[in-house]
């Protein structure tokens, strides 16, 4: 039986452990990868033992260059990145033209979806997301532990999906915290850990649901909703009740443990439709 074969695939690379999950998987499969490495938010760790290059994120024509000399035929975007100040970013031509057509100054998606668009219409790559090299890091629809929400839980959980749908809506992110007397907290662009860390100590977050959802319309290649082991800790020290995501459009970095830290945490974890 003959395999098709699986095409080179460059990582550009943010901060966490996607990118390493990502690394693996190709070395698993045999699979060629290159991977661009962005200053100041990728660990050094990740790219260990495999063909990469440094790139500040400015530099978007060097990146690109690297790619096309690595013979790269499918990009992957995996990671977060913490956005620099414009004279931080030191641009370079091609990262100029993004900003010239005032792409950076709109939502995190609408830059990504330009992104996208850009480099497979003009530079001929082709994107793919993270689940479809990973499939298995997709949220399944259910109860994923032990703990079930209760009736009051569910009603929180209504509440924290609808904001944080209405929050996507606008793109400006994608958590939104809820109880039973309402909206308690948004996501803003410096991220779900740190919303969650915010409410520490904050009495009318005891019980309250996160909810992270992907953004309505979103491009689906790039920046899903995405929850790991310490997501489960900070929900835990906020005093929350569980957690909801996507199912079917969010990602659970190592399930297993995340599924095993939510039960002794005493926190339900659900995946929920929009």
């Amino acid at each position: 039986m003959m395999f098709p074969k699986l095409l080179k695939l460059g990582i550009l690379a943010g901060g966490g452990p996607l990118p390493r999950l990502l690394i693996q998987a190709c070395q698993n499969d045999k699979r060629q990868v290159f991977v661009i490495a962005f200053q100041g938010q990728c660990d050094p760790q990740t790219v260990l033992g495999v063909d990469h290059a440094w790139v500040r994120l400015g530099r978007t024509g060097k990146a690109i260059e690297l790619l096309h000399a690595n013979k790269v035929e499918q990009l992957v975007m995996a990671g977060y990145i913490q956005k620099p100040s414009l004279r931080q970013l030191m641009p370079d031509a091609k990262t100029l033209k993004f900003i010239a057509e005032g792409l950076f100054s709109k939502g995190d998606d609408s830059l990504l979806s330009a992104i996208v668009h850009n480099l497979e219409s003009e530079e001929n790559f082709t994107f793919v997301g993270v689940q479809d090299v990973l499939p298995d890091l997709l949220t399944p629809q259910g109860v994923l532990g032990r703990v079930h929400p209760s009736d009051d839980d569910l009603k929180a959980i209504d509440l924290a999906v609808k904001a944080a749908l209405d929050l996507g809506a606008k793109d400006t992110g994608q958590a939104a915290v809820a109880g039973l007397n309402g909206l308690i907290a948004l996501e803003e662009r410096s991220g779900t850990d740190a919303l969650l860390k915010n409410l520490i100590g904050n009495k009318e977050a005891k019980g309250c649901v996160l909810a992270k959802m992907c953004k309505p319309g979103q491009e689906k290649r790039a920046d899903l909703p995405t929850v790991g082991v310490v997501t489960v800790e900070h929900a835990h020290n906020a005093g929350l009740a569980g957690i909801v995501v996507e199912a079917g459009a969010s990602l659970i970095i190592d399930r297993l443990a995340v599924i095993q830290a939510a039960d002794r945490a005493g926190l339900f974890l659900v995946g929920v439709t929009s």
